[in-house]
């Protein structure tokens, strides 16, 4: 796995947030995205809200129902060497991605404005199949009518991102509706355990 073309030059994006084109290769990225399509994907559930990508959670999971972080079945083998890409990209011991969430996006599937749970710190994402436009805003000050910094970074396949500082803590992400299938792959590290209860079998 490569790391080329990084991009730290926080004059152009939010601090903290980093960038590198062809992260995987486009042997590995058909891989990823078999074991990925060979899951038991599930629409991604926002307490009683079903959103339209699908996910399935490795590690840790967050139930917005009970609103807790809860534990899930461990990464499994086939993630572990891109966890471990992940980690030396990030330069963190091997071990410290903690949770990884595997996304499917169909044609016209998107996210909305969020910032991840504080539980997690370090966030990064490797982008499979097709590109998308990734878009960051910013409150100016603190009135609710205060006008947004923004930034958009076109994530390409086999690219990663990493978001960390500001980026991660004071600005909010959002991906538009895609134009071609996607897949993402989502790895974080964890501030702390919190409050951990089992996850129930289904």
């Amino acid at each position: 796995m490569s790391q080329l073309a990084l991009f730290d030059n926080q004059a152009v994006g939010p601090a903290g947030l980093r960038y590198a084109p062809e992260f995987i290769s486009a042997a590995d990225e058909q891989e990823l995205i078999a074991g990925i399509a060979a899951l038991p994907l599930q629409p991604f559930q926002f307490g009683a809200f079903e959103g339209h990508r699908r996910v399935k959670s490795f590690g840790f999971r967050y139930d917005y129902t009970l609103q807790k972080l809860t534990l899930s079945e461990p990464i499994p083998d086939w993630l572990e060497r891109t966890a471990r890409a992940v980690e030396h990209f990030g330069k963190l011991p091997d071990g410290s991605v903690r949770q990884v969430l595997c996304t499917e996006y169909d044609v016209g599937v998107g996210i909305g404005w969020h910032r991840d749970r504080p539980h997690f710190d370090k966030v990064f994402g490797i982008s499979l199949g097709s590109a998308c436009r990734f878009r960051f805003r910013r409150r100016q000050g603190n009135k609710e009518g205060g006008k947004w910094e923004r930034f958009s970074l076109n994530a390409e396949p086999r690219s990663i991102y990493l978001m960390d500082g500001e980026s991660r803590s004071s600005w909010e992400h959002s991906i538009p509706p895609v134009e071609r299938q996607r897949y993402s792959i989502t790895f974080r590290t964890m501030r702390g355990d919190g409050e951990l209860e089992p996850l129930a079998a289904s």
